[in-house]
């Protein structure tokens, strides 16, 4: 088993979304997968994924008050889930070391939505990580923040093998990303680019690679998650002319 943390260095940048969306095209390439929401102060797996409240979290999991098996969930396309409390309440008497159940799980990768930002809760995600990967936006601030977050990593003896870069607009504002692996002496794994489809996917609590698997965004998930797992993924047909003009047809 394989936990895979993703990070960023402040919020907003898609971290969440490429978390979901990671998972969801693992389990469609065949791979077991569980993605957990580890951001304990503002957690958004099952808010995306349409299961704000449910009876057991990761929250009640550090708390000692649940197994990390009763925490397990499954959507309703087939991938499982753990996520966190809304409650303020389950802030309280939280064991971090407790995070060391996930081992437990029986399957073949954890995709670990992290904390943004350099506190306790991003740096037991490092602790814990098999692999960590940086999720940030072609823009100063983010990719500034997210140098801070790989340079904490390596304080603690953890390597980050690479960065994804999201909402990326392909346009002179943008930072290259030539400029982005320079700043951030890492790879940049994965270009993933603004799409309107990702709201759309939100609104209907799933993941872009179900919902809109033809998208720019979609394709761009499932060629990552072929990437990391070392599986064969056949992408699917650019839309033609007839159907860019007669439609949006070409998003499903």
């Amino acid at each position: 088993m394989k936990i895979v943390g993703l990070l960023s260095g402040k919020g907003g940048v898609g971290k969440t979304c490429s978390s979901v969306n990671i998972a969801a095209a693992l389990h469609k390439l065949g791979v077991n997968t569980v993605v957990v929401d580890g951001n304990l102060t503002t957690p958004n797996v099952g808010v995306y994924l349409g299961s704000a409240v449910v009876p057991h979290t990761l929250h009640h999991v550090l708390q000692g008050k649940s197994t990390i098996h009763d925490a397990v969930y499954n959507h309703n396309s087939g991938m499982q889930f753990i996520a966190g409390s809304l409650a303020l309440d389950d802030m309280n008497d939280l064991k971090l070391n407790r995070m060391k159940a996930l081992r437990d799980l029986n399957t073949d990768y954890v995709i670990l939505d992290g904390a943004a930002g350099l506190g306790g809760e991003a740096i037991k995600i490092m602790e814990y990580a098999d692999e960590l990967f940086i999720v940030t936006n072609p823009e100063l601030p983010a990719v500034t923040d997210a140098l801070k977050t790989i340079k904490l990593a390596e304080e603690l003896g953890k390597e980050v093998k690479g960065v994804i870069v999201t909402r990326t607009k392909n346009d002179d504002l943008d930072i290259s990303v030539t400029n982005i692996e320079s700043l951030l002496e890492r790879p940049v794994i994965a270009v993933i680019p603004e799409d309107k489809t990702i709201r759309e996917a939100l609104t209907q609590k799933d993941a872009i690679v179900n919902t809109h698997p033809r998208s720019k965004a979609g394709v761009a998930y499932m060629r990552l998650a072929a990437s990391l797992a070392g599986r064969e993924w056949n992408e699917p047909p650019q839309p033609s002319w007839i159907e860019r003009i007669f439609g949006n047809i070409w998003k499903k």
